[in-house]
């Protein structure tokens, strides 16, 4: 009879089980949430990262911070933004980076199942790119060059692009509406609770998220014999090229892009 080493949680799947090719090769393909964990781990290893810099290094992470951070009026020459604003969070405080993540293992691995693994990445990361539109679009309309100036990271607007994808998807399966609406509203309420949350990164991929996902279920009848990878691909590409227009319109107002005004304001 072979002997087992003890362990207090006999039960449960090693660490390199968990992280070997095909371990996950066999969750993929049974449909478990692989994308959303995966999401998770980078938030999450990013965020350790951020806290250990802010004790080791503060000087390199707020060189981090300024590289992957949003900011409207940096954004036309740092694009790249759009997405890295998306993985990090605030390194001074457990609860954005905690409620976060707990918000998207509460929505994301159902609509990981329902959509497939690809299609729900195209969602995440257009509705997070449409946050980062709703700062944009906000700074145009606002008419306040502070308003330019303000950053913003964090998953919060891919995340309410998940909570209206989840929306539609309810209402169209004729589910009861009142739990999801009481925790959007919630999340809704956030920013008139606590400081220094970016409602209009809320807004935006809530927006983006919903409109995506209800083209996806009812949008050209020619496209809706293809699967949902397709039909998400093509009108997420859509609204990527539309977001691109948009925010070389609100860029046109960038008092970044005019120093001596900039200048004089700020002094």
């Amino acid at each position: 009879m072979a002997h087992q080493r003890f362990s207090l949680f006999p039960d449960s799947p090693h660490m390199r089980q968990v992280f070997s090719a095909r371990s996950i090769r066999a969750r993929w393909r049974n449909n478990d949430p692989v994308v959303t964990v995966a999401i998770m781990l980078v938030c999450i290893a990013l965020w350790i990262v951020e806290l250990l810099l802010g004790f080791l290094a503060p000087q390199l992470l707020n060189g981090l911070l300024q590289f992957g951070m949003f900011q409207p009026a940096s954004a036309f020459r740092e694009p790249w933004t759009f997405i890295t604003s998306m993985f990090l969070h605030e390194p001074r405080s457990i609860f954005h980076i905690l409620f976060n993540m707990l918000t998207l293992w509460a929505v994301g691995p159902f609509l990981e199942r329902l959509m497939g693994h690809w299609a729900y990445l195209v969602l995440y990361a257009v509705s997070g790119i449409g946050g980062g539109m709703g700062m944009m679009v906000w700074a145009a309309l606002s008419g306040n060059q502070f308003n330019w100036l303000t950053a913003s990271y964090g998953a919060s607007g891919a995340l309410f692009g998940l909570f209206a994808a989840c929306l539609v998807v309810y209402r169209k399966v004729g589910e009861d509406l009142r739990s999801m609406l009481i925790w959007m509203g919630i999340n809704f309420l956030m920013p008139l609770i606590t400081p220094n949350i970016a409602w209009q990164a809320h807004l935006g991929g809530f927006v983006v998220g919903g409109l995506l996902t209800l083209l996806t279920i009812d949008g050209v009848p020619a496209l809706r014999r293809t699967s949902t990878l397709v039909r998400i691909g093509i009108y997420g590409g859509v609204f990527v090229v539309i977001m691109a227009v948009l925010f070389a319109f609100c860029n046109a107002g960038n008092p970044a892009l005019q120093p001596m005004v900039w200048t004089a304001n700020l002094g």
